[in-house]
């Protein structure tokens, strides 16, 4: 769902059939034969954001969360090295990848494409505060 919503594919299979890039959002980190996924945490002291040459990656106060400006992008791979939980990537290119909890799709009153594909309700997008409610 990830990687549909951020290329505007309706299928995977339409995506690889027209060329368009076919990038995930998330890194996924194999932990003992398991695929964990290592979602961005958006810090709002991003170390990221404060190596960043270019001002590419910056932490949004409106949304709370970290963005990477892909045409701002040089590549450098600071982040990847300073980032405390390894979410940053490049895949085949310069620039760098990560979440963005889809912000699209939250600007239009949406949740992100993980937690509305999800097909047994196990991702959830809560508040902070609601955090401590769910089982």
């Amino acid at each position: 769902q990830c990687v549909l919503s951020h290329a505007g594919g309706r299928s995977l299979y339409d995506m690889i059939l027209t060329g368009k890039k076919v990038v995930p959002g998330i890194s996924v980190a194999d932990v003992s034969g398991v695929a964990v996924p290592l979602p961005c945490r958006h810090c709002e002291a991003a170390p990221c954001a404060q190596v960043c040459p270019s001002g590419a990656i910056r932490w949004t106060s409106e949304a709370g969360l970290v963005l990477v400006e892909e045409e701002r992008c040089v590549g450098c791979g600071g982040c990847i090295l300073v980032c405390p939980y390894g979410v940053l990537e490049q895949h085949g290119s310069r620039v760098m990848t990560k979440c963005d909890l889809c912000v699209e799709m939250l600007k239009r009153g949406q949740e992100p494409a993980c937690v509305a594909g999800c097909p047994t309700g196990a991702i959830q997008f809560v508040s902070i505060e609601e955090s401590g409610t769910i089982r």
